[in-house]
């Protein structure tokens, strides 16, 4: 058996243990998470939660694992390669996540309600570029960092049922 270290983002640690017969989870010192308004419609936060976590996966490659191959050698795109943890909070709770992230310098995406609005990308930006951060109307985040670090931004927020 041989344990492998590999540096993770914010600098700490993220170890595997690998065998052949090894069937241990992979731990990660690190944590994606969303967080949404809990008032959102169900279709809303499958949207929200689409697009929140787009953003952590084409801006930060080491969150993104290998690509998938079947038996037959069909192969697939790859996915993140941790786990995704969704949370809920009401409209204070992403206000006060929003802060804590930015105070901790930590990567995050917003989508606030004026994106159900819009229909294309440039109209996105513009809905966000045109609101002082105090005043976003957010209905989701996703953030990625160290576990401690994000386990401190969602303070308040419960995991979505």
């Amino acid at each position: 058996m041989q344990t492998t270290y590999k540096t993770a983002p914010g600098g700490g640690r993220q170890s595997r243990t690998m065998s052949s017969l090894s069937t241990e989870p992979v731990r990660f010192d690190t944590k994606i998470a969303v967080l949404l308004r809990a008032d959102l419609a169900p279709w809303q936060r499958l949207n929200v939660t689409a697009f929140l976590v787009s953003g952590l996966g084409a801006t930060l490659p080491e969150v993104v694992g290998e690509p998938y191959e079947d038996a037959d050698g069909v192969t697939y795109l790859p996915m993140f390669r941790q786990p995704v943890l969704v949370f809920e909070g009401e409209k204070e709770t992403l206000r006060a996540a929003h802060e804590r992230a930015l105070g901790r310098a930590l990567p995050c995406a917003v989508f606030t309600a004026d994106l159900f609005a819009t229909g294309n990308d440039r109209d996105n930006r513009a809905a966000v570029r045109a609101v002082p951060t105090a005043d976003l109307d957010l209905v989701g985040m996703a953030v990625y960092g160290p576990r401690n670090g994000v386990d401190k931004v969602l303070k308040g927020a419960r995991m979505h049922p």
